[in-house]
Formats: C-alpha cells, structure tokens, sequence
C-alpha cells in the first residue's frame, strides 16, 4: 500500500493483478498481530519481558503514543518526510511519535509529577502514570472527531498544514483539559474528595470510550454518514459532536450489555462494580477490527447504498470484535500474553495488547504503507487510499476520487 500513498490508487496495481481485498486486509492484520506479540513479549510480558514496564509505565506511553499518532498524522497529516521513500519516511514519523510519547510521559510523572504527586511515578500500582494516561481518553474523543468528523473545521480552507494541525491540537487543549478535570480528576488525584465525583472511574472509562466508538464508527465505518447531511461544515461539525455524545451514551449500554453477556455471569458477579469498564474493553476490540476494515478491507462492502453498506460494515466488525474479545479474554491474554487473572475465567485487560495492536496497525498502515506486501487489486486500493486521505487530512483528494468514481459508475 505504499504505492497508494505515492502514486494513484487506480494505478497502482498497473501491469499485474493485485492481491485480492481480503486477502490484503488478512496479510496486514496477521503481520499487526505477530509485531505486537513480539513487542509484547520484547518489552511487556509479566513472566518473559527483562523490561518489566506491565501495566505501567507501558499502558502510559502507549496512549501517549496513540495519542501522538492521532496529533502527528490526523491533525497534522504527516507520516514522515515526503522527500524520503518507504519505508524510511514512515520509519521518520514513527521515531518521531514515539520521542513525542517517551517526553510526555516522562514529563507528567517525572516533571509534573514533582509538583503534584498525583501525577508522580512513585505513586503505589502505577497510580501517577494512570493519573497522565486519563487525559488520552478525552484528547482522543477531540482529536479523532475534529479530523474525521468535522473534517478540520473551522480550518480547513484558511490553514494550510502543519499550521492547520498545530491550530487544531491548540485549540482542543482546554476542552480536553476541562473535561478531564472535571469528571476524572476526582477520581484519581491524591487531593481530591471522590465524594464529589460526578461518575465512577470505571463507568467513566466504559462511557467515555463507548463515545469514541461513536467516533469510529460514523467517521470511518460510515464515511462520516449520517452527520455530512446537515450540509455546511460548521452544522456538520455541530450535528457530530452533539450525535457522538447520543449514540455513544446508547452504545455504553449495548456494548455494554453485549460484554456481560460474553463473559457470562460468574465473571460478571466477580468482577463487581468494575464490570461497567468491559465497554470499553469489548469496544477497543471492535475499533481494531474498524480500523482495519476502513483501512485495510477497502471499507466493503461500497456497492449496495449507504445505507445497507453501513449496516453490513457494523455487523461485520462488530462481530469480529465480540470473537476477539472471546479470544483474547478466555484464551490469548493467559495463555500466550501471560497476564493475570481478571475474573473467574477471564485473563489480562484488552485496553493494554488491543490498544498496541491498534498502534501499530496505524504505524504499518498510515505510516509505513503496508510496506512489504504485494498492492491490493486496484478497487480495494481506491477505497483504502480514500480512507486514509481522510484520516490524514487530504480530504479533498479522498472527495475527488469518489466523484470521479461516482461519474464512471453511473
């Protein structure tokens, strides 16, 4: 796929057939799985790794990184510098995403961690170090949701990048920041009174997840559907923020109620009030799989109508993501991850492993440009190139394209 990022996705597979869209999508998603088991053992594993960083400090400097991601690629839409080839390029923009987590991280339990100790490294069970990583699942709600939602408004058109980016991640500190303080600060920070947190630390991550699901799902899967029909820009911006927040509070409930029904009810009844959480450990499930279905799966089916498009993409993806969730938590965390017990019968925690897998899904795919695979067949390669002009902010081209095909259709 890096010739997808080079040259145009109708050529690229010019003078020889392509391979076929899922089996692209499968070569991809197989070689994310066997990177991320490899780093895991390298640098996470509790029994195999000589780092010794699980849960923390890694859980940190994997939002951070994820985050980072989000910043340099979606908002900024860089992936390395153009000058250079693959994988080189892509290679530059990974270093400097994860020299972007690493200073983060370091700064808020090291630096700011000195000023107020609920940020500090020394804190009991890598307390400080989740104090810091919290502020990612807000900023990820903002930042996603600018880039594939509001499509850079209120910039883009005035800003060209990295102007635009940099305006973009300025101007969404402080309701990241408000937010944060306002509903997880309570309860995590040492001099706060949790009697007057509004929501409970786990509720809160399985609510406030299920928001950006929201996010992927109408973004991505559904190619900013139905939000693009309130016509200008700033009512579409509007309409996703104020849509998001509604159907991810109704997908807090269903995934929600989905995980319970998965995991069964001894596992619910041990894990207690943190049950609440498993939204989110089932969604981050589910945005893996539709990360790599936009990407990597050419967003199929594209022949039947938005609408019965949309409908077979959240199936699909929510299935797999219901399977890997089985996997991972009855089987893979234990057995092949060698995490601790979560439940009666569960093992690990999904927002740890899922979450790599989804970074380096991006670092292969956004940055790297499936380097090493043989291309897809030219109308998997269209798709996927349209995804990710979205994702990066090359929103015109991506619209360009579909027009052009649109035309040739009909």
């Amino acid at each position: 796929m890096s010739t997808i990022h080079e040259s145009d996705p109708g050529t690229a597979t010019q003078g020889r057939k392509g391979l076929p869209w899922w089996a692209f999508g499968i070569a991809n998603v197989v070689i994310v799985l066997v990177v991320s088991v490899l780093l895991w053992w390298l640098l996470v594993d509790p029994q195999w790794s000589p780092v010794g960083s699980y849960p923390q400090p890694f859980e940190a400097a994997l939002f951070w990184s994820v985050i980072a991601t989000v910043w340099i690629a979606f908002n900024c839409g860089w992936t390395g510098p153009a000058s250079l080839p693959q994988p080189t390029r892509g290679l530059v923009g990974i270093v400097v995403v994860l020299v972007v987590a690493a200073l983060v991280t370091v700064l808020l339990a090291f630096g700011w961690g000195a000023i107020d100790p609920s940020f500090a490294a020394s804190r009991a069970e890598g307390a400080g170090f989740t104090m810091g990583q919290l502020i990612v699942l807000f900023a990820f709600f903002f930042y996603v949701t600018a880039a594939i939602n509001w499509m850079h408004w209120p910039w883009a058109g005035r800003l060209e990048q990295p102007w635009l980016g940099l305006a973009e991640i300025g101007a969404l500190v402080l309701p990241t920041l408000v937010v944060y303080g306002v509903l997880a600060v309570p309860n995590v920070a040492t001099w706060a009174d949790k009697g007057t947190a509004l929501i409970e630390t786990t509720t809160l991550i399985g609510w406030f997840y299920s928001l950006i699901v929201s996010v992927v799902i109408t973004g991505l899967l559904w190619e900013n559907r139905p939000w693009s029909l309130a016509g200008t820009p700033g009512r579409v911006a509007a309409l996703s923020f104020v849509g998001n927040i509604v159907f991810g509070t109704v997908l807090y409930f269903v995934v929600g109620g989905l995980a319970r029904l998965l995991m069964g009810p001894a596992n619910v009844a041990a894990l207690g009030d943190g049950v609440t959480e498993y939204a989110a450990e089932l969604g981050v499930c589910w945005v893996f799989w539709m990360i790599a279905w936009g990407n990597v799966f050419g967003n199929k089916p594209t022949h039947l109508g938005a609408v019965a498009n949309d409908a077979v993409r959240f199936v699909v993806t929510l299935v797999l993501g219901a399977l890997t969730f089985l996997a991972y938590y009855f089987s893979f965390a234990g057995t092949v991850l060698h995490e601790p017990a979560a439940g009666t019968s569960l093992h690990g925690d999904a927002l740890g492993f899922m979450d790599l897998a989804v970074l380096i899904t991006l670092f292969y795919v956004l940055f790297l440009g499936s380097a090493g695979l043989p291309a897809p067949d030219a109308d998997a390669a269209e798709a996927d190139a349209e995804t990710i002009a979205v994702e990066t902010g090359e929103a015109a081209k991506a619209d360009a394209r579909a027009e052009a095909r649109h035309r040739t259709v009909t």
